[in-house]
């Protein structure tokens, strides 16, 4: 075991964190830790990292075990380069490479010098184990994986955006190729192919991989065990994000079965007891079933579900068919040409991703439609009708507080409606009074999706939204765009996102607009060299796809499993009264004084609880299928 948690806690001050957390990273784990923001999947990390000090229980780390960590903030050298930056990883290989050469004059000389021989053979040692004399060939591999340009080895640190910045401390961390790789957050600022390299490498890590991450598609690829953190408490899960939400739901549905089987059961003891504790006849069974009731034990009732956040976009006016129109655009930053000559149309109600490698324009792009960034030409132009809101990666708060806020938009509301529509969207208790600069990334996305469901627009443009959101709060805002009936515009790597939309995609290569019809036409071109068959470059106009055939079989199997799902659930239930039965028969003195019948029970009781263990597992799969 390279890692082992006993009994693990962490508080600040009266606020408990952290409790009673037992777990272990073996080598080659692949684990996903998730849970809401705020609840204690960082303070983890920095616990494992010696950060901060457990105020419970222990940490034991296997002594020859090295640990790399990616932080949400890097900690590089803004003077170096982006090259000597990587290079910082080989100082001790570099060091030893300068020394043999010393030593190897030295030898020319004194050829037969056992203690600089020794020496010579130590120092190769080094180098050989960290392949030191690859050490070039092994940087730049990391850097181009990392989506840098031999055009920006030489650009210096300080001089890097914040996402260049965490693409470049995750290129270091890969190179050094620890034992133990903690990710937080990784998959932030990565393009959509720099994301796919960075996948399919953690796939061949040798090391054990700890990462929190809010992305499903990164959690089902690359995840081995899920570590979920709720209420202060950690889970564990086997197999990746999907295999975890299914296991989740079966846990609940199980436990609120078996609390609901054991109340059930202790009521039934108690009611004999009552009746019976005072008639001579039956004064002797009724203390056996009291002693019963004393040592039975009810199963701990399951704590309500998660209250998820329920909001929705709505807009007043509906405009002109053509809702924002594009024409023969040039978009320029930095006095370099970006996009090119680009033309669109969005209709009303239609939805259009823009996706692209990083640099290649889409903030830029978002910035000129929504009139931040002149064109350098073209024109662009909203349709009669269009009311506009635009959610920026970059969001900017004032200095008041969070219910102020949103008062100031809707100043005749009550304090009581203004706090009712703020949890719609998390915002519950004390956190209502939150200064809106204290906030974190999360917390100000989730405040200006309130804001934006106020403004009542039916045309939103999004760059980003989802970057600093948490698993839960992802969902909910990609559900609240499904449903919307506006026009969205968005900027995303996010492919839940995508694939939920379920729209055409523009990516932006080489200062083009390249169309896809959907999101797997975009999945198989990036997943299969020059695949281009169902995309178009120059101009192009959004229309909505008319229901294919393949949707309507896809209705057809739907009705089929709600019609399966709901068959399941009488089965269910009708298994559960006869595993009851048996439960009851085992309290019958005429079958557990007798073998024969014992043993008939115990095998009738494990094939039923098989039978429920088979139905429990198909109806969480239908629940999910039904669900996506």
């Amino acid at each position: 075991m390279l890692i082992t948690l006993e009994n693990v806690g962490k508080s600040y001050g009266v606020d408990i964190i952290l409790q009673s957390i037992n777990a272990t990273v073996n080598a080659g784990d692949r684990i996903g830790v998730i849970g809401e923001n705020g609840r204690g999947k960082t303070t983890l990390l920095n616990m494992l990292m010696g950060v901060y000090e457990n105020d419970e229980g222990t940490i034991i780390f296997d002594d020859n075990a090295t640990v790399g960590y990616l932080k949400q903030m890097d900690g590089l050298d803004l003077s170096n380069t982006v090259y000597r930056e990587m290079q910082t990883v080989y100082k001790p290989v570099y060091d030893a490479i300068r020394r043999c050469n010393e030593i190897e004059k030295q030898l020319a000389i004194t050829p037969d010098d056992k203690d600089l021989i020794e020496r010579h053979h130590s120092l190769q040692n080094i180098i050989y184990s960290k392949d030191g004399y690859n050490s070039d060939f092994m940087i730049k591999k990391m850097l181009n994986g990392m989506g840098f340009s031999e055009e920006e080895y030489q650009k210096e640190v300080k001089f890097l955006s914040g996402g260049e910045r965490t693409r470049l401390n995750l290129a270091k961390l890969l190179l050094e190729n620890p034992d133990i790789l903690i990710l937080d957050e990784p998959t932030n600022h990565l393009d959509f192919d720099t994301l796919a390299w960075l996948e399919d490498y953690l796939l061949t890590y040798k090391g054990a991989i700890i990462a929190v991450s809010h992305d499903r598609f990164f959690l089902d690829k690359i995840s081995m065990k899920i570590w979920e953190i709720e209420d202060t408490y950690l889970t564990e899960y086997k197999g990746n994000y999907s295999a975890y939400d299914v296991q989740k739901q079966e846990k609940l549905a199980l436990q609120a079965k078996q609390y609901q089987a054991d109340m059930e059961k202790a009521a039934k003891l108690q009611d004999y007891i009552d009746r019976n504790l005072v008639r001579a006849s039956t004064t002797k069974m009724a203390q056996s079933r009291r002693k019963q009731l004393e040592k039975m034990e009810i199963t701990q009732k399951p704590k309500p579900p998660r209250v998820p956040l329920n909001f929705k976009f709505e807009f007043d006016i509906r405009p002109y068919d053509e809702l924002l129109v594009l024409d023969r655009l040039t978009v320029v930053a930095g006095g370099r040409e970006l996009i090119n000559n680009l033309s669109l149309t969005v209709h009303r109600g239609e939805r259009l991703i823009i996706a692209g490698s990083n640099g290649t324009g889409k903030t830029t792009l978002i910035n000129t439609i929504t009139g931040k960034i002149p064109p350098k030409s073209g024109m662009i132009k909203l349709g009669q009708g269009a009311v506009p809101a635009v959610f920026d990666q970059h969001i900017t708060v004032g200095n008041s507080t969070v219910i102020d806020s949103i008062w100031a938009k809707r100043p005749k509301w009550t304090q009581l409606e203004v706090r009712n529509y703020l949890a719609k969207f998390g915002y519950r208790g004390e956190d209502v009074f939150k200064e809106c600069f204290s906030l974190s990334g999360g917390e100000r996305a989730r405040l200006r999706f309130c804001e934006m469901s106020l403004d009542r627009a039916n045309i939103m443009f999004l760059d980003e939204p989802t970057n600093h959101l948490d698993i839960y709060m992802r969902r909910a805002v990609t559900n609240a765009l499904s449903k919307f009936e506006g026009a969205i515009i968005v900027v995303t790597h996010d492919r839940y996102l995508m694939q939920q939309l379920n729209c055409p995609i523009m990516n932006i290569e080489h200062g083009e607009g390249v169309f896809y019809r959907s999101f797997e036409d975009f999945l198989a071109h990036h997943k299969s060299d020059g695949f281009n068959s169902k995309a178009t470059n120059g101009n192009a106009e959004v229309k909505t796809e008319k229901v294919s055939q393949n949707q309507k079989r896809q209705r057809r199997q739907a009705a089929f499993d709600r019609q399966r799902l709901r068959e399941c659930e009488r089965d269910i239930d009708a298994l559960q009264a006869e595993i009851d039965g048996y439960n009851a028969d085992m309290q019958n003195p005429e079958i557990t004084t007798n073998p024969q019948k014992m043993r008939e029970l115990w095998s009738k009781m494990e094939k039923a609880n098989n039978k429920m263990d088979r139905l429990f597992e198909e109806w969480s799969v239908l629940s999910e299928k039904l669900e996506n």
